[in-house]
C-alpha cells in the first residue's frame, strides 16, 4: 500500500522552476519511492547504490552523464559527489528546468557539495517520515494556530484516543511499517540503526568510535523534549563537550533530532537560550530507549516527552512537508516559566502547551511570561526606546487529549492532539 505525500505538489512546484531538484532526509522515509511516482516514461531513473554504476559516476562522471542523460533522477546521489561540477555544467549549457532529480541522505558532505557547485541551480526538499494525517490519508497545509483553520482540521481528522496516539507513537513514522503492517517494529529498528551507522557514520572523520556514537544516540533519545546541554551530554556520554556538540549536529543533518531554538526577544531578559531537543521518529526513539509495548510507553515516566515529542514532530513535519521552513521556537526562563512550543509568523507569536491529559488544569499560565513583548507599546516603552521589542501575541491553544476544541478563555483554546 502507498500513502500519498503532501510534499509531492511542494516538489512539483520546484521541478517547473529550478533545473536541479534535491530531496533529502533521513533514510527509508520514502525519497525514491516518491519521485520515481512522480517520474514520466521519458525520464531515465539511476541508483548509486548499485556498485558497478557508483563506480562510473565516480571515476568518469562525463560519461555517466552521457549514459544516463537528463532528464534523470539519481538515487543515493551522496555516494558520487564527482558529479556534481559536472552537472553543474550541465546545467549552465541546457538551461532546462526538471532535468535532474537528485535523492540523498542529508550529510554535511553531500550539502557541503550541493552549496559549492550547484547554488542558485538547486531547489533543495527536505523529507521526513509519514505524518498522521498523511497516514490517515488527509494532505493537510501547515498547522497554524487560527480558529478558522484548526475548525477545517477538526472536520477533516480522524479522532484518536489515548491508546490509538501511542501506538502510533511507538511504531513511529517509517512507510514500511504502515506498507507491510506485519513488519515487527523492533527488527525494524534494529536494521534501520546498523544500516545508519555502517553506511552514513562509517568514514566520518567526526566519529572515530561507533560504539560511542551508538551509545551518544541512546542518550539523547532518553533526553528526548529537554534542554541541550552539552557538558551534560559529554559527561554521560565520556566524550568532550566540542564531540558531544559535533555529534549532535550529526543527528541533526541526518534528521533523526529537531532543535528548536530557544525565542528571542530582549525583552525577555531572563530568557534561557540554549535550543531544545526532539527525536523527529519517535518509533525509532522508544525502540533505542527500550520500551516494549505502546501501552508500557504510555503509562511509564517518558509518556508526557514522547507525547511532547510526537506534537512538535508532527507539527513539523507540517511546514516540511509544505516547503516552509518551520517557524517554531520554545520559551524557558531563569524562574522556570516554560512555554513548550511557539510558533512565530506573520508578525505575531503563538504560545502552545502540550499537555498528556483531557482537561489540563492551569495550561495557560505560562503565557503571561511573554507579556513584555505584546504590542501596544506604552508611552515608557516608545521613549525608551522599546516599541521595536513588540510583537503581536496572537490565539494560544494547549494541544492535549481532549475530544472537541474547546475556548479556555477568549484568546486561547484546547486542541485535540489528533488534528495536528
Amino acid at each position: 500500500m502507498y500513502y500519498q505525500r503532501r510534499i509531492e505538489q511542494t516538489l512539483q512546484n520546484m521541478a517547473t522552476s529550478f533545473p536541479v531538484l534535491m530531496l533529502t532526509g533521513p533514510r527509508q522515509v520514502g525519497k525514491s519511492t516518491l519521485l520515481t511516482r512522480m517520474a514520466d516514461d521519458n525520464r531515465k531513473i539511476v541508483s548509486l547504490d548499485n556498485p558497478t554504476v557508483r563506480a562510473l559516476a565516480k571515476t568518469d562522471p562525463e560519461l555517466f552523464l552521457q549514459r544516463y542523460s537528463p532528464p534523470v533522477l539519481i538515487d543515493e546521489v551522496q555516494y558520487a559527489p564527482e558529479l556534481f561540477d559536472y552537472i553543474k555544467i550541465y546545467v549552465d549549457a541546457h538551461k532546462q528546468n526538471g532535468d535532474f532529480w537528485l535523492t540523498g541522505s542529508q550529510t554535511f558532505h553531500l550539502m557541503n557539495k550541493v552549496t559549492e557547485s550547484l547554488a542558485g541551480r538547486v531547489g533543495v526538499a527536505r523529507m521526513l517520515g509519514l505524518s498522521s494525517s498523511e497516514i490517515e490519508g488527509n494532505l493537510l497545509p501547515e498547522f497554524r494556530i487560527e480558529q478558522k483553520e484548526l475548525l477545517k482540521r477538526f472536520d477533516i481528522a480522524q479522532p484518536m484516543n489515548l491508546a490509538e496516539i501511542f501506538t502510533r507513537i511507538f511504531r513511529g513514522s517509517m512507510p514500511r511499517l504502515y506498507e507491510a503492517p506485519n513488519t515487527k517494529v523492533s527488527e525494524y529498528y534494529e536494521s534501520y540503526l546498523e544500516t545508519y551507522i555502517s553506511r552514513d557514520i562509517k568514514g566520518l572523520s567526526q566519529v572515530a568510535d561507533e560504539l560511542s556514537f551508538l551509545n551518544f544516540i541512546a542518550i539523547v533519545a532518553a533526553r528526548t523534549a529537554t534542554t541541550v546541554n552539552y557538558d551534560t551530554l559529554a559527561k554521560e556520554a565520556g566524550v568532550t563537550s566540542p564531540t558531544a556538540k559535533r555529534w549532535l549536529s550529526i543527528l541533526v543533518s541526518s534528521g533523526l533530532v529537531a532543535l528548536v531554538p530557544a525565542y528571542a526577544n530582549n525583552a525577555l531578559k531572563r530568557a534561557v537560550k540554549a535550543p531544545r531537543m526532539y527525536f523527529l521518529d519517535t518509533g525509532l526513539c522508544a525502540y533505542i530507549t527500550r520500551w516494549s509495548s505502546a501501552e508500557v510507553l504510555e503509562q511509564g515516566a517518558m509518556g508526557g516527552p514522547f507525547f511532547e515529542t510526537w506534537v512538535v514532530s508532527e507539527i513539523t513535519k507540517s511546514y516540511i512537508n509544505n516547503g516552509i521552513r518551520p517557524p517554531l521556537f520554545y520559551y524557558r526562563d531563569s524562574n522556570k516559566k516554560e512555554i513548550d512550543l511557539i510558533i512565530a509568523r506573520d508578525g505575531a507569536i503563538h504560545p502552545i502547551e502540550i499537555k498528556k491529559g483531557t482537561s489540563p488544569k492551569n495550561a495557560t499560565s505560562a503565557f503571561s511570561a511573554l507579556k513584555p513583548v505584546e504590542l501596544a507599546p506604552s508611552k515608557e516603552d516608545i521613549f525608551a526606546g522599546a516599541a521595536h521589542l513588540k510583537t503581536a501575541i496572537g490565539m494560544g491553544a494547549v494541544v492535549c487529549l481532549t475530544p472537541d476544541m474547546i475556548p479556555v478563555d477568549r484568546k486561547n483554546w484546547l486542541i485535540p492532539a489528533w488534528i495536528i
